[in-house]
């Protein structure tokens, strides 16, 4: 790949953001669970929410599961978060312990990381099977993106969501798979739409046996392609994946 689109494809992926932001935090224990911007803060206040500026920061106040509870249900209908999921996703400090969960369409107003998983498949011929984002996805609708990528939910571990969300955008079973393959880590800090995204993407690589063909069972998937690698390398040039999932790709490949 041409050295100045790698290079741009990883800066895309840390970018500060647009607004500044001040610590969100627990008034409990003063651990710093994500970030928001001092305009939001103010009106999270005005609103009569659970929250207190605290200097350069603002504390969440009391039991943290129903404070955050009260605060997504707020930022929902206040029209300032995305889609309602009925997801919980753990909420983690900075060095990684869980603290609380909060509901998925929160996050990102509030700066809180989120963890994922990346699943690269190939067939037995080296060639690999990407998926096309349905298109009706509020996020990145009709792109193209890895054989399947989904969100760590609250009390679940990467490999119980690997297992499930297999199953659920590909129809696969991980016992059916060969050659499964960790690839470490990657981190994505960019502002969006609703606030700022950081995310810690765990990636995994395998090799579909030839009498498997992924067969989506959730609804988010338009369809799926496997493809030579020359034809991966041109989509990838041409931006036609998720940030998320070319920079998984990158890795997996080796660039």
């Amino acid at each position: 790949m041409n050295v100045a689109w790698l290079e741009g494809l990883r800066a895309r992926a840390d970018q500060s953001p647009l607004r500044p932001r001040v610590p969100l935090r627990l008034a409990a224990n003063a651990a710093v669970i994500g970030s928001v911007e001092p305009a939001l803060v103010a009106q999270l206040v005005a609103a009569g929410l659970p929250v207190a500026a605290a200097g350069d920061a603002v504390d969440v106040q009391g039991d943290a599961d129903a404070a955050l509870a009260r605060i997504a249900r707020w930022l929902h209908d206040a029209g300032l978060a995305s889609r309602w999921r009925d997801e919980l996703l753990a909420v983690t400090d900075e060095s990684g312990r869980v603290q609380a969960a909060v509901e998925r369409a929160a996050v990102r107003p509030l700066g809180i990381t989120t963890f994922a998983v990346h699943l690269v498949g190939r067939d037995p011929a080296g060639r690999w099977w990407l998926q096309q984002r349905a298109l009706d996805k509020a996020t990145d609708p009709g792109r193209w993106d890895t054989l399947m990528g989904g969100l760590v939910a609250d009390r679940e571990s990467l490999e119980q969501t690997l297992e499930r969300e297999t199953w659920e955008e590909a129809g696969l079973r991980l016992a059916d798979l060969e050659a499964l393959r960790e690839h470490g880590a990657l981190t994505v800090r960019r502002p969006v739409a609703e606030g700022y995204m950081v995310e810690r993407m765990a990636v995994y690589s395998a090799r579909v046996p030839a009498h498997l063909v992924p067969q989506n069972q959730d609804g988010e998937v338009e369809r799926f392609e496997c493809v030579d690698e020359p034809a991966l390398r041109e989509r990838l040039a041409a931006d036609a994946f998720t940030l998320e999932a070319a920079l998984v790709l990158v890795r997996v490949l080796g660039l």
